[in-house]
């Protein structure tokens, strides 16, 4: 069995599409409208990619803050900078539970937690 992807059901296509594209940094590999009023967008590279669904006549789904979604990235420092030139602000952290990772938060426009991770040398 492998794991494909996961999906969000968000509430405003565009800005979900800008930010796990333009801040997270995933290609949009493919995005289709199955029917009037819907659009699918499949991000991500590798083998797990993010699904975007957005259906104009569902009301908006909630998340739960028990759940996120982790990418590593090179420079925590880096990564909150740019954050910060696009005014998106830190949730929590950074945390630094063992000495081998560093982490933080940030909620995506849907409000769903969205951790950056680095690794530490």
């Amino acid at each position: 069995m492998k794991f494909c992807w996961v999906t969000l059901n968000v509430h405003d296509m565009e800005k979900s599409l800008a930010f796990y594209r333009d801040i997270v940094g995933l290609p949009l590999n493919r995005e289709f409208s199955p029917a009037p009023g819907d659009r699918i967008a499949f991000l991500g590279s590798g083998d797990t990619e993010v699904e975007l669904i957005h259906n104009a006549k569902n009301q908006p789904a909630s998340f739960s803050q028990n759940i996120s979604l982790g990418f590593k990235v090179d420079s925590l420092e880096t990564t909150m900078e740019m954050l910060k030139k696009h005014g998106i602000p830190v949730a929590a952290g950074p945390f630094q539970p063992n000495p081998h990772v560093r982490f933080f938060y940030v909620l995506d426009p849907n409000g769903l937690r969205v951790q950056f991770v680095q690794d530490v040398q």
